[in-house]
């Protein structure tokens, strides 16, 4: 597909693992033209699996439509190639340990200086000052260390995300920055610096709990699969084995749910349960009162009654029950060992239809970028 908004943006990208690939792919997604710079045994994301017919789940996510060279920046040879390739590129994206790139004659602030167009994307684990600059930052390591954890699970335990939350918020953070910074520039005819951390991504996540903390004085409990604010909101089991998430989001759709969905409309006036606050500090009541009239129906049944209350509702699903999801949007990304059926990005445009880039092997555009970027 051509005449995508970011055709004739060159980006080269000094990047691994999850979040600046993450910023990256959805740069090359709405056209601009990515080079990935890989060591010689190529991103370790490359290596976190091989379910995809050999190839790494996270790496076939988020590289497609990139190309691929392998350089040694510490190379006299391979730094000068890549000075190359900056005098021509719009955004320079690295993730490598803080102060490495600096070190190796790619700190942001001189490569502007250098290259007053160049756009320069810093993504770090904690920032490029503090305390905390030089820790290794990881997925869960951020997620622990920013509280996340502690809110996350059931009651007895914290628990992880089950995706990778932090890196994903920072490559969003980071993609939403270079589109910033692009049209900036169009005014200006300058670029800028952007630093992005895993920490403070997730850090503008936890703003709410946060809030409870700093303002009520305790954050919110660990609640399972309930909404630790709102009540009625979460999962119920039902008579036949099965669970259904329901969530109430007013007063008025809690009136509705006593009458039409539990047929006791005599709940909604219980002084326990006749505001949202008083539901959440009730709940083991709330809860048992739900129960007990969930208990007697199949899924087909609170289904038929919540659908014509209007409630709102979803299923407890697995993740084989996604792969089937009649919502589910797919689309086949080329890669070196074969087709891969992936999720489609959610963005939806008026009158385009959406066609990956292959995901590159290795190297694979090394010897052509070589000769384009010669001396």
């Amino acid at each position: 597909m051509s005449n995508l908004p970011l055709d004739g943006i060159l980006v080269v990208a000094l990047e691994q693992a999850v979040a600046a690939p993450y910023c990256t792919s959805r740069l090359a997604d709405a056209g601009a033209r990515v080079i990935k710079i890989e060591r010689p045994e190529g991103d370790f994301a490359r290596n976190y699996d091989h379910v995809a017919h050999g190839e790494s789940a996270y790496f076939v996510w988020l590289n497609r439509g990139k190309e691929s060279v392998v350089l040694d920046i510490k190379d006299e040879g391979d730094a000068a190639f890549l000075h190359r390739m900056l005098t021509k590129a719009d955004v320079f994206v690295q993730n490598l340990a803080p102060g490495a790139a600096e070190r190796a004659g790619f700190g942001s602030a001189a490569l502007r200086d250098r290259h007053p167009r160049l756009i320069t994307v810093d993504i770090s684990g904690y920032g490029e000052n503090g305390p905390y600059r030089d820790m290794k930052a990881y997925d869960l390591l951020v997620q622990s260390e920013s509280g996340l954890a502690s809110i996350t699970g059931a009651p007895e335990r914290p628990g992880r995300v089950g995706v990778s939350v932090v890196d994903i918020a920072c490559g969003m953070y980071a993609h939403a920055g270079v589109l910033q910074a692009l049209f900036e520039r169009e005014r200006t005819g300058r670029g800028k610096g952007l630093a992005v951390s895993l920490f403070d991504a997730v850090a503008d996540w936890m703003t709410v709990p946060l809030l409870h903390q700093d303002y009520g004085g305790k954050a919110p409990p660990r609640v399972g699969l309930n909404h630790p604010s709102i009540a009625p909101y979460g999962a119920y089991a039902l008579g036949d084995g099965k669970e259904v998430v329901l969530s109430i989001q007013n007063e008025r759709e809690w009136r509705t749910f006593c009458r039409e969905v539990l047929e006791r409309p005599e709940l909604a006036g219980d002084e326990r349960f006749d505001s949202n606050t008083k539901r959440v500090a009730n709940r083991p009541a709330l809860d048992a009162a739900i129960a007990a009239v969930f208990g007697r129906l199949t899924r087909e049944q609170a289904v038929d009654r919540l659908k014509r209350a209007r409630i709102a509702f979803g299923s407890l699903n697995s993740v084989a029950d996604l792969s089937v999801h009649q919502q589910l949007h797919r689309v086949e990304v080329p890669t070196p060992t074969g087709p891969v059926s992936i999720v489609m990005p959610p963005q939806r445009w008026s009158g385009e239809t959406y066609e990956p880039g292959p995901v590159p092997a290795v190297g694979e555009h090394g010897a052509n970028l070589r000769r384009e970027f010669a001396e």
